[in-house]
């Protein structure tokens, strides 16, 4: 009995909320972007190209709350990196009422490699300059096996989902969000290629 207890528990917490329809806040997603270039590779995560050869995928996830859960898109840019080693840093905005600049924390990896980084994107201003005003709720950078992996959650592009009383509402990427997020992506191919 002790045995399945460990599965149990797993089956009750991994399991998606009641009422989540893969895939649907995608497509809402989708045609808000309204990018030509996008393969859906499976309910719920799709694969997006710009013009100019860069490359990312949106996987959804759903967060349960009592009664109601969300939906939201990750927007995921994977680049190659020119040395080895992992290394997990998290970048977010700083100031209390006003964005008054970004703040990084590193979570493992070489020293330094956060130091010069942060040289680097505040270099380029004009990934600096689309960071400062997109909503965005987590952004994550990680090196392994060779590989930058940009994980990007923004505020919109995601459904709220509630139970009772019964309804759903999809949270838009209005059209200067859509600007600042893909002029974000392309911008940290720039800046984190062969780095």
């Amino acid at each position: 009995m002790a045995a399945t207890t460990p599965n149990l528990w797993q089956k009750l917490f991994d399991r998606a909320p009641s009422g989540y329809r893969p895939g649907v806040t995608l497509e809402h997603l989708r045609r808000n972007l309204g990018l030509a270039g996008c393969q859906v590779l499976e309910p719920g995560r799709a694969c997006f190209s710009l013009a100019d050869g860069v490359t990312f995928e949106v996987h959804e996830r759903t967060e349960s709350q009592l009664l109601m859960h969300i939906v939201v898109c990750e927007f995921r840019l994977q680049c190659s990196a020119a040395s080895g080693g992992s290394a997990t840093l998290e970048l977010h905005h700083t100031g209390a009422i006003r964005r008054s600049g970004l703040g990084w924390k590193q979570k493992g990896g070489e020293a330094g490699l956060m130091e010069t980084l942060r040289q680097r994107l505040e270099q380029d201003r004009t990934l600096y300059q689309a960071l400062m005003p997109l909503d965005f709720k987590r952004l994550r950078l990680e090196r392994a096996d060779g590989q930058w992996t940009v994980v990007l959650e923004h505020m919109g592009g995601s459904e709220v989902v509630n139970r009772m009383p019964a309804f759903r509402r999809y949270i838009r990427v209005d059209s200067q969000q859509r600007e600042l997020l893909l002029t974000a992506l392309i911008g940290f191919r720039r800046v984190l290629e062969d780095h």
